[in-house]
Order: C-alpha cells, then sequence, then structure tokens
C-alpha cells in the first residue's frame, strides 16, 4: 500500500477494537521511529513516554475529558512532552550543536525573541514529531488518536517527569470497524486541492 492509499485511511479513531492488541515489538518498532524525528537544527526538546501500564493508563484517562474511553480501550498511549527549563536545554541540546546552527539561526532567529518565544518554538519542534508519529503508525497497520484535550497538570502530576511539561498525548491500536467516524461509516471531508495547494 502506497503512502497516499495509507493517508485515505487514516483517520482520528474514536472507537478500537479490544480483541485486537498492539504487540511488544509494534511497540519497539514506534520507538526507533520516534527518536528519529526531524527538528529544527536537530534540536530534539522532547520526551516520548510509552505507557502501557493498565494502572497509569487509567489514570491518565481520568485526566483526558472526552477521551477517557478511548484511552482505557487501548494498549497504548504515548505521551509528548517538551522540556520546560530553557537554560537546561541550552545546556544539553544546543551546547552540542554546531557552531554555525548557535550563532546563525537559534541565537539571532529564537533566543533574542524572548522566552516565550523561545518556549513556543520548542513546543513546535514536538509537535514537528506528532506528524511523523501518526505516519510511523499508518506505515505499521495502526490506528491512533492525537489528543490535544487533556488536562496536562494532571498528566505532569502521574508521570512526574522532572523538566519535562506534557503537551499531548496519542491513543495507539485497531479501530473497531464500527466506530461512527471510521471513513468507511465517515468519509473523510477535506477542501479541494485548488483551494489550499498553491503552484508558482
Amino acid at each position: 500500500m502506497n503512502f497516499l492509499d495509507l493517508a485515505q485511511r487514516r483517520y482520528a479513531t474514536k472507537k478500537y477494537d479490544l480483541t485486537k492488541k498492539i504487540t511488544p515489538e509494534q511497540i519497539e518498532e514506534l520507538k526507533n521511529i520516534i527518536r528519529l524525528s526531524p527538528s529544527s537544527i536537530n534540536s530534539q526538546p522532547w520526551k516520548f513516554t510509552f505507557v502501557t501500564n493498565e494502572k497509569i493508563k487509567t489514570q491518565l484517562a481520568a485526566h483526558s475529558y472526552t477521551n477517557e474511553n478511548s484511552i482505557n480501550a487501548v494498549g497504548l498511549v504515548v505521551v509528548f512532552s517538551v522540556m520546560e527549563d530553557i537554560d537546561h536545554f541550552e545546556q544539553r541540546n544546543i551546547s552540542i550543536l554546531p557552531e554555525g546552527w548557535v550563532k546563525g539561526f537559534y541565537e539571532p532567529l529564537v533566543r533574542s525573541r524572548g522566552d516565550q518565544a523561545t518556549k513556543s518554538w520548542m513546543e513546535n519542534q514536538v509537535y514537528l514529531s506528532l506528524g511523523y508519529f501518526l505516519s510511523a503508525c499508518m506505515s505499521l497497520g495502526l490506528d491512533a488518536t492525537p489528543m490535544e484535550g487533556i488536562n496536562r497538570q494532571g498528566y505532569h502530576d502521574i508521570l512526574q517527569q522532572e523538566g519535562y511539561a506534557p503537551l499531548f498525548a496519542v491513543t495507539v491500536g485497531y479501530a473497531d470497524q464500527t466506530d461512527p467516524m471510521h471513513p468507511r461509516v465517515l468519509p473523510k471531508s477535506r477542501f479541494e486541492r485548488e483551494e489550499i495547494i498553491v503552484s508558482i
């Protein structure tokens, strides 16, 4: 199956098949793939937490608003977090980069804009990894749902990962074919190419 076919099949799964479980081998492959995610100047200001522990999943589900049932129905939840402390980020991640990347891009175009802009830029790098991860799931025949609808502080308290702030989570599993959001039931809706793509 080519990538276009996969893209046409992918959707934000709301109902998972409880009889089909993601395998440890698939989880390991996803870990290996997500590690290779792209980021601006290879800054990598992230942490990816793979949660399969049922107790922890249930706790996270309780802080996931309308996504609670989805989390309880899958074997894997991945939490995407960003580094919180800019100084630590610069000492750990930026200091090992080529000087030209730091002096020519990071310092004049990112850091010079202040703390808030720098943190926003760091968060953007984590979001870049999301698209990469969803594509990886598709390539393995898995269904996934990105969820910004989480209580970030609640996730932070449960995971207790000092120095990292959760941004969003992704459930991963196999879609139930009776899911009312499944493309077979509710066809994908996108703007026409001519409305959103410009060729110059």
